[in-house]
Parts: structure tokens; C-alpha cells; sequence
């Protein structure tokens, strides 16, 4: 009974501080004047993130087993994972530049896991006999390790697409404006050059200079981020099929599971493969880190809605009233 009033009551400080944070960075949005509201923030993230380690350990004492055995418990974790990509980049750099990602994506994950539609698995129950296994440990947390650095490093490819392509909208924009006006030869010729002047002139400016740098740590940051997912990964889906050879005599089954963790750790690897070369622009691997964002979640979430096949234990089923 402690364990689990304790439990509910550090989720709601979790969820509530993570709140908090996403108000104060929309504030920091509209009055860059307000001083002291960056450390809030970050020690907001802070307080998140051991509230969350603190509810993780409860509820693994309280249930006897590593807490990842239902998709309440892997959404917790993976709020979890979210918070600490955030403490790792904050205690290393002492500016974290990751807040807009990580925490809104804490929120997401906490909010939904404590809403009413995972009610039935709050409650801690007796492992499946397939999940009685050390492997669990090993095979689950790095799945979701991987899910929570994948989805981040996505998401800063998303946010790399969209300054780029705002940038090409705005150009192409100011040059059809030029031609849909009618002018004599020299007129238009004197536009042209004066066109090309303020087009320089704008890619020299400091604004544009301060989106290049920002896209640059975007794609940067991506690239990092992702390859430690990557990691995370592939020691996750090796240890899950030497736990799937011991459990089902098979290394791999094609289930639903591991056919879009296969299809998941290939899009990211083409992104890493396009990433390595120097020839190619950062916008074309981060087209592909979005549609991996996609495919994670299909990975993930999507084929747990179809509650079928050998991991047909982490599905949950719609509560009616």
C-alpha cells in the first residue's frame, strides 16, 4: 500500500513538473527578457527526471521484477530515457539546446501512460511466463533506450527539414513575386541585378548566418544522437533473439515485433550510411530520419494496437465505460 502511494504520488510530481517546463519554454518563446526562467527549466527537468527514477525503483521493489513488462511500464521508461538524453546533454554542455525536444516528448509519453486508457496495467502484475527471464532486463531497456534516442534524433531532423524548407519557401517566394511583375527589358534587368545584390546580401546577413549555425548543431546533434539509438538498437535486438532462442528454439520468427524492429534498425542505418558521406547534404539523411521517426512508432506502438504475434503481451485493450 506505501509502495503504492508513493508510486502515485511521484507520478503526478513528474508529470505536473514536466508541465511546468513546457509552460516556462513557451514563456522564454514570447519574453526573452524574463531572467531565471532557463535554470527553472532545467531544474525542473531535473526534478523530473529523479522523480521518475524514484517511481521506476518503487514500482520494481514493489513488483519484485525489472519494471518493463507491459506498455505502461515501457512508457514510463521511455519518459525516463527522454529525461536522462536531457541531463546527459545539460551536464555536458551546462546550455541544453535538447529542452524543446525532450521535453515535450517526457509529456507525451508520462501523459499518456497515466491517462485512462492504460487504467488495467497500472496496477503491477505476475510476469508472463515468457518474460521470466534475466533477458529481460538486458533486451527491453536497451529497445527502449533505442526508441527514446532514435525518436529525439528524428525530431531534430524534423526540426532541420522545416527551417531548411522554410528558407527555400521564402526565397522562391520573393523571386516570384520579381516575375509576376511586368517591366521593360532594362527595368527588368536592373531588378535582376539589384535581386541578386539582396539575395546576397540577405545569405551574408547575421539572421541567415545564426539559421546556418543552427542547422548545422541541428544536424549535428541528429547525427550523435541517433548513432547512440543505433547502438542501443542492435544490442537490443541481438539480446532478443538469443532470449528467443532460449524461450522458442528460434533466433528470429518474423514476428510483427521484430519484422518492423528489423525495418526500424535498417532506415536508421541507411541514415548513418548517408550521413558518412561527405557528398551528400544533411537535408537528404534527415528526410530519412523523419520517416524512421514514423516507423518507430509503428515499431512500438502501432503493433501493440494489433495485439497478435509472439509479443502479443505488451498490447492493451481500449477501456469502455
Amino acid at each position: 500500500m506505501i509502495f503504492s502511494t508513493l508510486e502515485h504520488i511521484l507520478t503526478h510530481i513528474s508529470f505536473s513538473v514536466v508541465s511546468i517546463v513546457i509552460t516556462i519554454h513557451f514563456l522564454t518563446l514570447l519574453v526573452d527578457e524574463v531572467v531565471g526562467l532557463d535554470d527553472s527549466s532545467e531544474k525542473g527537468m531535473i526534478v523530473t527526471f529523479f522523480c521518475i527514477t524514484g517511481l521506476l525503483v518503487t514500482r520494481w521493489i514493489y513488483s519484485g521484477h525489472f519494471p518493463l513488462s507491459d506498455l505502461y511500464e515501457s512508457l514510463i521508461f521511455l519518459s525516463w530515457g527522454f529525461s536522462l538524453i536531457h541531463m546527459i546533454s545539460y551536464f555536458k554542455k551546462r546550455k541544453n539546446d535538447l529542452s524543446a525536444i525532450t521535453a515535450p516528448s517526457a509529456i507525451f509519453t508520462q501523459g499518456f501512460a497515466t491517462s485512462g486508457l492504460l487504467t488495467k496495467m497500472h496496477q503491477s502484475a505476475i510476469l508472463a511466463p515468457a518474460l521470466q527471464s534475466q533477458w529481460l532486463m538486458m533486451h527491453v531497456s536497451m529497445m527502449v533506450l533505442g526508441y527514446a534516442a532514435l525518436l529525439c534524433g528524428s525530431l531534430l531532423s524534423v526540426a532541420l527539414l522545416v527551417i531548411t524548407f522554410r528558407k527555400v519557401i521564402k526565397i522562391i517566394g520573393k523571386n516570384n513575386n520579381l516575375l509576376n511583375q511586368s517591366f521593360s527589358f532594362g527595368e527588368i534587368q536592373y531588378m535582376n541585378e539589384r535581386s541578386n545584390v539582396l539575395l546576397n546580401t540577405y545569405f551574408l546577413s547575421s539572421k541567415n548566418y545564426y539559421r546556418y549555425q543552427l542547422t548545422q548543431q541541428l544536424d549535428r546533434w541528429s547525427y550523435r544522437i541517433i548513432s547512440l539509438g543505433f547502438i542501443f538498437l542492435t544490442i537490443g535486438i541481438l539480446s532478443g533473439a538469443v532470449w528467443a532462442n532460449e524461450a522458442w528454439g528460434s533466433y528470429w520468427n518474423w514476428d510483427p515485433k521484430e519484422t518492423w524492429a528489423f525495418i526500424t534498425w535498417t532506415v536508421f542505418a541507411i541514415f548513418l550510411h548517408i550521413r558518412t558521406n561527405k557528398n551528400v547534404e544533411g537535408v537528404n539523411s534527415a528526410i530519412v530520419a523523419s520517416m524512421g521517426f514514423l516507423i518507430i512508432w509503428i515499431c512500438y506502438f502501432g503493433v501493440n494496437l494489433l495485439g497478435i504475434g509472439l509479443h502479443s503481451y505488451g498490447s492493451f485493450t481500449l477501456t469502455s465505460n
